[in-house]
């Protein structure tokens, strides 16, 4: 046979076999490797009520709850179901990151896998202004585990991808990119930031599903989309998450923070009057004592104008910063004072319930306890001449909700008070007797 015939023929066998080998290593992009190391480490979240209370109201508070009970007496009401996604972040303690949302209904909680396993779950801690939550496997081991990232080097435009269980449909895989960092989100509990926002398709049930860059490495946690726009979801930054995961672990909850001082907005007269050119940033209008902000040489009459880099428009605008830092991280605030620029480094301060206590009778007028039963606060005093006073609070009423805040436990006197402090006005829900108030306080 013809020597150069045989050669040509053996390349071309070789060829024909190589070509399906080459065209699969050329589909495998990193985008499909990511997905195959992670996809082991996500899983789906359902969480099942029963409702062994009678007939709920759909107001959702306890206040109602009581009426229709006595209206509707006790019939029975379907259980709830509620469903979501999550990441496994410790394969070893089997833990799982989801978001607190997909998990505050209560109930049984059940995780299943990618590989259909399924184990009970209990919950570890939450924290509803983080939207994080942590969860334990029960009698789970040496399970697959995703690996964290870091949110501080993400690049505007860079390939992001989704895993969750939008409606149902598991281990649904998204991309796209990132589409802007630092995002405030605002919620019906305020205003929160700072988001990772993605055009990735993130939709119902991908809540609490991994947000990963091209290595496989978790970079965020999926959280919400724009309820009047396509292209647009928000993800918790991994490194946010980070801190939050660590006081979940310790303590169940996340601390109430604050640096110790008051601020008002920058008016047309508080601008003549500082020689300001425009009405951008936070007037400080008291600093308390050994507190953080006093520590550190801020003094009233300050203007804060960044905070981490983030320029503050107004008082709401700081009080969101604040809101999305943890006990563990540090603060670089920039002030103005007398024309100059001054830069403070400030490690938050803890509020516990006593000090929160005397700083709601100091500003607000009135005390608060826990009631022995049922939700909400029981008022126990009364200042004279106070805002309290005026709004005609009375000993024995119930306090129920401090604006968007329901009362449920002494942690969340505190929340409602950090996130009021400043307001000029104050909505509350107050209960007298059999009959509900939505009012308002002038401080």
């Amino acid at each position: 046979m013809n020597k150069p015939l045989v050669v040509l023929c053996l390349i071309f066998c070789l060829a024909v076999a190589a070509g399906p080998v080459q065209a699969e290593n050329d589909r495998r992009t990193p985008v499909v490797k990511a997905v195959e190391a992670v996809s082991p480490s996500v899983v789906n979240i359902t969480v099942v009520k029963k409702n062994t209370g009678g007939a709920v109201s759909p107001f959702g508070d306890p206040f109602f709850d009581q009426f229709f009970k006595e209206f509707y007496g006790n019939q029975r009401q379907r259980d709830s179901q509620s469903l979501g996604s999550g990441v496994i972040i410790d394969g070893d303690k089997a833990l799982v990151l989801t978001n607190a949302h997909v998990v505050a209904s209560g109930g049984t909680i059940t995780v299943r896998l990618n590989d259909g396993r399924e184990f009970t779950a209990e919950l570890v801690g939450s924290d509803t202004d983080f939207d994080l939550a942590v969860l334990k496997l029960d009698k789970a081991s040496h399970l697959p585990q995703v690996a964290m990232g870091d949110s501080g080097d993400i690049f505007i435009g860079e390939t992001v991808i989704a895993i969750g269980n939008p409606f149902g449909y598991s281990h649904t895989v998204t991309t796209g990119v990132v589409s802007a960092l630092n995002r405030p989100m605002r919620t019906n509990k305020g205003a929160f930031g700072s988001f990772i926002q993605t055009d990735a398709a993130i939709n119902p049930g991908n809540s609490g599903g991994p947000l990963l860059n091209i290595h496989g490495e978790l970079i965020g946690i999926n959280t919400a989309i724009h309820a009047r726009a396509e292209g647009i979801g928000f993800a918790i930054p991994i490194n946010k998450a980070k801190f939050v995961i660590a006081e979940l672990l310790d303590s169940g909850h996340v601390s109430p923070i604050w640096l110790g001082m008051f601020g008002q907005d920058i008016d047309q007269a508080a601008a003549r009057y500082f020689n300001l050119k425009d009405l951008k940033g936070m007037l400080v209008s008291e600093v308390y004592p050994k507190t953080p902000a006093a520590k550190a040489g801020i003094k009233a009459a300050d203007i804060v104008l960044t905070v981490n880099g983030q320029n503050i428009i107004n008082k709401d605008e700081y009080l969101t910063r604040i809101f999305s830092t943890t006990k563990s991280e540090a603060l670089l605030l920039t002030v103005l004072r007398d024309g100059k620029t001054f830069r403070y480094t400030l490690r938050p301060q803890v509020l516990d319930k006593r000090m929160a206590l005397d700083l709601v009778r100091t500003r607000w007028g009135f005390e608060l306890a826990d009631r022995a039963q049922g939700s909400g606060a029981e008022v126990t005093t009364v200042v004279p001449g106070s805002a309290a006073a005026r709004l005609g609070l009375k000993v024995g009423d119930t306090i129920h909700q401090i604006g968007n805040r329901r009362l449920k436990s002494g942690i969340d006197l505190l929340n409602a008070f950090l996130r009021n402090r400043m307001q000029q006005t104050v909505l509350m829900r107050v209960q007298r007797g059999r009959n509900l108030y939505n009012v308002r306080m002038t401080l």
